[in-house]
């Protein structure tokens, strides 16, 4: 017997018209795709139950100004990752349920860290930094656009990213790239410090279920973690913190089985984590102070209608089999 909401919940699930179709950046490297933002969706997708028909980038696609991804239902076009996730919530895929307010400012204050922070480091890591973008990043999207688009795909990508990252972090007398770029790996590598040191020895950062800060976290690190960077300092300090790696693994397996190998990532389960430094506590108190403000301004976090959602089936012997591994046994 279900309950009012649950059952109405199934309900609104079983009469859509047609299936929510999600245009994204097509998979490599073990991952279903090589785009942050589209991993993002497509983690949140698979966390909160939502059956998305997922579409690749492919010949038909016309435009060079379109924002990718892009989620489609019944005459629509939703755009932006935060924004894709507010209307899943509004069809009643929540993922963020079970939290709390007070975890509900925590993952508003760590995404918005991760966009501070981390994001800088990534565009500069597959877009500016010019052995991984000849040789890996424009490769990739060259041969995965239409043409005439392949011609200019890649320079356009590159060029936003640029100027993202200048207008966010070049500030005096940091004035060009060269002189910000020491800057930007500084910061996201206190980032993923921070992470690694929030999520501990659990699966998930809220414990065992995903929610969409873990979507936000798994889409920034995943194309770090597997892609075959030639130049990849911001990869070698992240292969250290073997609980985030794991993490990564931990979703891959679980929920992209059919889009991924299952293949262990290659993260050295003997890595040591140094004491916790200075600027790790001084980013947390940021991040603290933050998520109090967040909770302080706004009383009703959880907007989006609270029905207990779906849920993606995951695989209960791989979770058992990893609550004993040595990572999670250690401590």
């Amino acid at each position: 017997m279900l309950s009012g909401g649950r059952a109405n919940a199934v309900h609104a699930h079983t009469n859509m018209a047609e299936p929510m179709e999600l245009l994204c950046w097509g998979g490599d490297w073990d991952l279903p795709s090589v785009h942050t933002d589209s991993l993002i969706v497509l983690a949140y997708a698979k966390f909160s139950g939502a059956k998305l028909a997922v579409k690749s980038i492919d010949w038909t696609w016309r435009t060079i100004t379109a924002s990718v991804p892009q989620l489609h239902w019944e005459g629509s076009t939703v755009t932006e990752p935060a924004q894709i996730l507010n209307f899943l919530r509004k069809q009643r895929f929540n993922a963020d349920y079970e939290l709390t307010a007070k975890q509900g400012a925590d993952t508003m204050a760590y995404i918005a860290l991760l966009e501070e922070k981390l994001r800088p480091a990534l565009l500069h890591t597959f877009w500016v930094d010019a052995e991984n973008y000849v040789n890996l990043t424009r490769p990739w999207f060259t041969s995965h656009s239409p043409f005439p688009l392949n011609f200019f795909v890649p320079g356009r990508q590159a060029s936003l990213a640029l100027s993202r990252i200048l207008l966010t972090k070049a500030e005096s007398p940091l004035l060009n790239i060269t002189e910000v770029e020491g800057k930007i790996y500084s910061e996201a590598k206190e980032c993923l410090n921070l992470l690694s040191h929030r999520l501990g020895n659990f699966h998930f950062f809220f414990g065992d279920t995903p929610t969409s800060l873990d979507a936000f976290v798994f889409g920034h690190i995943a194309p770090l973690i597997k892609a075959p960077l030639p130049s990849g300092q911001l990869q070698k300090h992240l292969n250290q913190l073997e609980n985030l790696c794991q993490f990564c693994n931990t979703i891959l397996k679980n929920y992209f089985t059919d889009a991924a190998a299952e293949k262990r990532m290659d993260c050295s389960l003997t890595a040591t984590h140094d004491p916790v430094d200075a600027n790790l506590q001084k980013l947390t108190q940021l991040v603290n102070k933050e998520s109090n403000l967040i909770e302080k301004m706004d009383d009703n976090l959880r907007s989006s209608p609270q029905h207990r959602p779906h849920r993606h089936e995951t695989k209960p012997s791989a979770l058992a089999s990893e609550r004993n591994s040595p990572l999670l046994s250690k401590h």
